[in-house]
């Protein structure tokens, strides 16, 4: 459509104004969407009379199709009036310049694709009017750019969707909790006197009594009940965004697009974004009473100056909302309970390091007296070595695989139990402080992809049914609609868990031919290190492959989420949980499984190796076990892991993105560089130019990651909860840091739990126990030494244990071509049980083998049961509702139902008392009546003037006139007390009320 430019008079200009004015400029008002040069930015909470706060901000993208810069004189295509033109006798709206010097209209859009949005906003905004919010939008002033929509929601919609959505809200109605007595309340006093340091200084909450408000759920009836001093500060600002995001995601588009929900609108390009905004700048105003939410939390939370302090977990509920607030109170459970763990690991590892001198199999090996000579690690080009050599690697293996390893697997996996337990209680705890004990399931509207294949959907058998009448059509997607979805998922995930295999695969071929180059070589030093060497650079490898397929299959499990169609966030978000974490444990814990239960355990013996491709031979543990090997693996990944992801994805790459972002914005048309010269943004256009909130998944699914760290394998790396309490120490503040100054304010999200994270949590926490068992009894040499002591020594000690493990071997039997090249030696030792040469049954498992082995399985039994029943029995000792909760839970329902009682009470008794007024007046009123119907009955004389014409008895009636007179008032007055009844404010509180 073309558009024309026409010059007119001021007059003419404000007549065409009004006449092409759109109907939804007519509602909304246009302001400027910048502040002049003075004001001080981010204070743009409000609307543009000051008065209306900014509860939500609706983005949109819009571009003109022409510029208004030309020369006089000239026809110039133009874009439409925005609607800044005041109306007649209208006022014109605070900060609008006069800057109306032509008049621009504009008969369409020229992109069909852009109309077609314009006309869904409309009707979009159109609809959330009829809601009863109130809207405001920015002067387009630009040729292109984004489109700013501020909603504010009055108190009659925030009163009504607070009712529907059941929000508790705290009454007039206050009690005193208990206070401690006797130790208990000494205790108390003591704790928290020490423990005052290390609070933050937020001022709302010290001030905090041992006096409870009733909570309950908020009705309009019972306005009464609730301290409301003011309706705009009633609700607070996270509640005040979510009740109009509940609105925005509700509302549909019917006439224009079967949509319905902001979110199907943002995927279709409609709308850029949606959020609510920040409370202002974060940066301190240096005035300590005026600070807001954010100023708050970023002084006492997000900065690492208060690393030493608590977390505001009520002031992070109220900015946030639950989902977030329960996200870091769990994070702050999980990092306390991390530093008794510490010290336990601490003490275990530094028991190993006081016990090493004495240590008999270390001191064995070391002992070059005893000259055990070693079958070649590799064929043809290396040679025999002696025992002594690996000397270091035997006693960095007893720091960690000592007796005090079993007791530390047995303390970590009931502290797996401990921790979870004690977040159940510190979850209920934080429920019922937070008004979310009782919380009904809110209905989900359906994503957007699942609402537009069911719309193609239900138009094919609108189709369909034209053609057959017969057919019924469906109202959702059922499993043949998901079945290709559901192909293409299992069959990428098997293929994903084929690409983890290979490159584990990859990474042991590497460690085979380097071996065997090491051990090649002439120097003796890079002989006797070979084995640490490989090790060292060989998982530097696989950390560098985790790191990158972590990231690959974080894309894949959302593209495969999305081929499942799931109807609900909910559903999503679980699915992509459960996608995710299976992918990244595979990925994250293939090489550490692959060291702990197969390397060694397929080599073969001398004469009878197994190998790969027929030249590659699989590679042994080490004469000290694997165990030190899989301590290497398992720290390296964990602290690289721990380390790359926190100083690169969370503090780099945002930093990356927004200078990014800087450098785009300096690319922008000069004119509209200059045209911001001078002026300062808006709170909306601040956060605008933040990044998106993408979910607490990340976050979470790194914490469970390091979990698994913790607990799985911890039996070969003590000091792994250490290593993690230290990073989620950084951890804390850095997550504070970036959802206070650098993500966009995400909407208040209710929840009373984590959600899936804690299945997940609880079977990491019974895998470990197995886990464990299995690297306790086959990975170390705990059981051997054990079976050694008590079933073959002679003096009941460890002496002679080296030689007890190792196997002979005659030289002689060596393959053509495997043996070294010339040597004296004519028999070499190997780690195993086997029988000897001279044997009648040479290199065979021999009855030390399956003693050991019998030993390992009753271990793996044994452990298994105890520290499951030990699990079942801590669980059982810690309640899950701490007791004062349960108490307090059940006070408040006692009072709250007498609340409630007083007032039906109340309601009863102001009934009577007007019943019982109007039936007094009632007989004043027909007492001289009485009187004159007795002097008629006395006189037999009719009664003309009593009767009423309105009366269905008044002619010929047999019922007494008495009678009559007595019962017509009764009726009357009873009426009237109804009809006053309903217009009174206490009766319809009345008739909506239940106890």
């Amino acid at each position: 459509m073309k558009l024309w430019t026409m010059r007119m008079a001021g007059s003419v200009a404000l007549e065409s104004s009004n006449m092409l004015h759109s109907s939804r400029d007519d509602k909304l008002p246009v302001v400027n969407n910048f502040m002049d040069a003075g004001h001080e930015p981010g204070k743009g909470l409000y609307f543009a009379d000051g008065k209306r706060k900014v509860d939500y901000v609706l983005v949109y993208q819009y571009r003109r199709p022409s510029s208004l810069h030309e020369s006089p004189g000239q026809h110039r295509l133009s874009v439409i009036s925005n609607g800044s033109f005041p109306r007649v006798g209208s006022k014109e709206p605070e900060g609008v310049k006069e800057e109306h010097a032509e008049v621009v209209l504009d008969m369409g859009p020229a992109d069909p694709a852009e109309g077609e949005k314009i006309m869904i906003r409309e009707e979009f905004e159109a609809n959330l009017r009829e809601a009863g919010l109130e809207m405001e939008r920015d002067n387009e002033h630009k040729v292109h750019g984004q489109g700013f929509i501020r909603v504010h929601a009055p108190w009659q919609v925030l009163s009504r969707e607070a009712e529907f959505l059941k929000i508790k809200v705290p009454t007039k109605k206050s009690y005193e909790m208990k206070e401690d007595k006797g130790l208990s309340a000494t205790m108390s006093a003591v704790w928290r006197k020490l423990n005052q340091p290390f609070q933050p200084n937020i001022p709302h909450l010290q001030l905090q009594s041992r006096t409870k408000f009733l909570s309950h759920s908020f009705s309009r009836d019972k306005l009464h009940l609730y301290n409301i001093e003011s309706k705009d500060t009633f609700f607070d600002n996270a509640t005040r965004s979510r009740i109009v995001y509940e609105i925005l995601r509700r509302t549909a588009c019917t006439r224009t697009c079967q949509t319905m929900g902001i979110t199907t609108l943002i995927a279709k390009g409609v709308y850029d974004s949606a959020f609510p905004l920040h409370d202002g700048d974060f940066k301190d105003n240096e005035h300590s009473e005026g600070k807001n939410d954010r100023q708050l939390l970023h002084d006492e939370w997000a900065r690492y100056g208060a690393i030493f302090k608590y977390q505001p977990l009520d002031l992070i509920r109220n900015y946030f909302g639950e989902k977030i607030g329960l996200y870091f109170a769990w994070l702050g459970v999980y990092t306390h309970l991390l530093a008794l763990a510490s010290l336990v690991g601490i003490i275990v590892f530094l028991y190993g390091c006081f016990t090493i001198d004495s240590n008999i199999p270390s001191l064995e090996m070391c002992d070059e007296t005893q000259n055990f000579t070693m079958c070649p690690l590799c064929d043809r080009a290396c040679d025999y070595w002696h025992l002594s050599t690996a000397c270091g690697t035997a006693r960095a293996s007893h720091l960690f695989d000592n007796p005090a390893t079993v007791f530390f697997a047995i303390f970590m996996s009931l502290w797996a139990v401990m921790f979870l337990e004690h977040w159940k209680r510190r979850q209920n705890s934080l429920n019922y402080s937070w008004n979310m004990t009782g919380m009904e399931e809110e209905e989900e509207h359906p994503r957007p992809k699942y609402e537009t294949l069911l719309l193609q959907k239900r138009q094919r058998k609108r189709r369909n049914r034209k053609k057959n009448k017969s057919e019924s059509g469906d109202e959702k997607l059922t499993w043949r609609d998901r079945l290709p979805g559901y192909f293409i998922n299992i069959s990428s995930i098997l293929l994903m868990f084929g690409v983890t295999f290979a490159a584990v695969f990859g990474v042991i071929m590497y460690r085979i031919t380097v071996s065997a180059l090491l051990a090649m070589s002439q120097d003796p030093q890079i002989k006797s290190n070979a084995r640490v060497t490989v090790t060292a650079t060989a998982v530097i490898i696989n950390l560098v492959v985790i790191l990158i397929l972590d990231e690959i299959y974080g894309s894949v499990a959302v593209w495969l989420t999305e081929l499942e169609i799931p109807k609900t966030e909910t559903n999503f978000e679980e699915r992509l949980i459960l996608k995710a974490f299976l992918l990244k444990f595979m990925n994250a814990y293939a090489p550490i499984f692959y060291v702990a239960f197969f390397k060694g355990r397929f080599a073969g013996r001398p004469g009878d190796y197994v190998y790969i491709f027929n030249d590659y031979r699989m590679e042994e543990c080490a004469p000290g076990g694997c165990l030190i090997e899989l301590c290497i693996q398992l720290s390296i990944i964990m602290l690289g892991k721990q380390l790359i992801q926190n100083n690169v994805f969370e503090i780099a790459i945002p930093k990356l993105k927004k200078l990014f972002r800087s450098l785009k914005e300096k690319k922008r048309a000069p004119e509209e560089r200059v045209e911001q010269t001078g002026r300062a943004l808006r709170q909306w256009h601040l956060d605008y130019n933040l990044e998106p909130f993408d979910g607490l998944t990340p976050e979470y699914m790194e914490m469970i990651i390091q979990f698994g760290f913790v607990s799985l394998f911890v039996a070969s790396f003590p000091l792994a909860p250490l290593f993690a309490l230290l990073n989620n120490i950084i951890e804390i503040r850095l997550d504070a840091k970036k959802f206070v100054t650098e993500l966009r304010r995400p909407d208040a999200v209710r929840a009373k739990d984590i959600g899936i994270w804690y299945n997940i949590l609880s079977g990491l926490g019974k895998f470990s126990v197995i886990i464990n068992a299995f690297v306790i009894s086959f990975t170390s040499d705990f059981i051997p030494r054990l079976v050694y002591q008590y079933m073959y020594s002679e003096t009941g000690t460890m002496h002679g244990f080296i030689d007890h493990t190792l196997s002979y071997f005659n030289v002689s039997h060596f393959k053509a071509g495997t043996a070294p090249a010339s040597s004296a030696v004519t028999v070499c030792r190997y780690k195993d049980y086997r029988e000897p040469p001279w044997s009648s049954e040479p290199y065979q498992f021999s009855r030390q083998y399956w003693a050991v082995l019998a030993a390992r399985l009753a271990f793996v039994i044994l452990f298994q049961n105890l520290v499951m029943f030990m699990g079942v029995l801590v669980a059982w000792v810690i309640p899950d509702v701490p007791k004062n909760i349960s108490e307090q839970l059940k006070r408040e329902k006692t009072l709250l139902v007498d609340v409630f009682m007083n007032e039906e009470k109340e309601k009863l008794q102001l009934i009577q008392s007007l019943f019982s007024k109007e039936a007094t007046q009632t007989r004043q009123q027909q007492s001289p009546l009485s009187q004159l119907a007795q002097d008629a009955l006395k006189t037999q004389l009719p009664l003309p003037h009593l009767a009423q014409t309105d009366d269905p008895v008044a002619a010929g009636a047999t019922i007494p006139l008495t009678a009559r007179s007595r019962t017509r008032p009764r009726a009357a007055s009873f009426s009237q007390f109804t009809r006053q009844g309903s217009t009174s404010p206490r009766s319809e509180a009345g008739r909506h009320t239940a106890v």
